[in-house]
């Protein structure tokens, strides 16, 4: 395996959430997310941690952790959006890879922040992303899981809510089994960019498929960007979006602490 190269992690943490208000100051074993978030990116080993606030009070649940927090306007329209402005204010180099840490994945494991980073230097596509096997058919067939379908060129072709790949033969037999041989893959939404690209992803149109799927990744293969994708050395546990999500990384975290 190659050496991991010089990285920077950027974590857009936005203070306002529908479905989980203050988000970012959730407590997860006493800790707050957005803190637990920032302490795997330090471990993965990124040259800067950069945590993209919208709000005083984040900033303030981040003072003595070793990362610097960038104050970014509150109406930005996604996260990628958010970084962009980020990358703006500390100018990085044009090829600086600059990986995409969700403020809402606690647990994500450094050796898998680290393989996104990897990914991306060793292609030269602008943008890379991590993907696991999916081990049943309801987590195929389960629309709130993404799938990925990639060549053997190690690139993204299609990024989909619907079971993809389908097997023809076998799913005309039965659903509730995975034959096989076939490579399904769920995406997990970690993302490593080029700086320069993150201003010129951010300034495309928004295109059909993206808005058919609601999955912004599309923008980039609809626009004809190539997007590279490894598989993660570790599992990523589920994100935090609800408050059943919270209780389940509470549970999470008294099995692995």
């Amino acid at each position: 395996m190659s050496a991991v190269p010089p990285f920077i992690v950027a974590i857009p943490a936005r203070y306002g959430s529908t479905r989980l208000p203050a988000k970012p100051l959730r407590a997860i074993g006493g800790v707050p997310m957005v803190v637990r978030v920032a302490r795997r990116a330090l471990q993965a080993g990124a040259g800067q941690v950069v945590v993209a606030v919208d709000d005083a009070r984040v900033a303030g649940a981040l003072a003595g952790q070793g990362v610097d927090v960038c104050m970014t306007r509150a109406d930005h329209a996604s996260g990628s959006d958010r970084l962009a402005e980020v990358a703006g204010h500390y100018g990085w180099a044009h090829d600086a890879i600059v990986v995409n840490l969700q403020g809402d994945e606690p647990f994500a494991p450094a050796a898998g922040i680290r393989e996104v980073a990897r990914a991306l230097a060793e292609d030269d596509a602008p943008m890379a992303t991590l993907a696991a096997p999916i081990a049943d058919a309801h987590e195929l067939f389960d629309p709130n899981v993404v799938k990925v379908v990639r060549g053997t060129h190690g690139r993204a072709l299609y990024f989909s809510r619907a079971p993809l790949p389908w097997a023809r033969d076998a799913f005309a037999g039965s659903r509730d089994a995975l034959p096989e041989g076939t490579p399904f893959l769920r995406h997990i939404g970690i993302y490593a960019y080029r700086a320069g690209f993150l201003g010129r992803y951010t300034g495309l149109a928004r295109t059909p498929l993206e808005q058919a799927e609601s999955l912004e990744q599309l923008r980039v293969l609809e626009h004809g960007f190539p997007i590279a994708v490894r598989l993660t050395p570790e599992p990523f546990p589920p994100g935090i979006d609800t408050e059943a999500d919270v209780e389940r990384a509470e549970r999470w975290l008294a099995t692995h602490s």
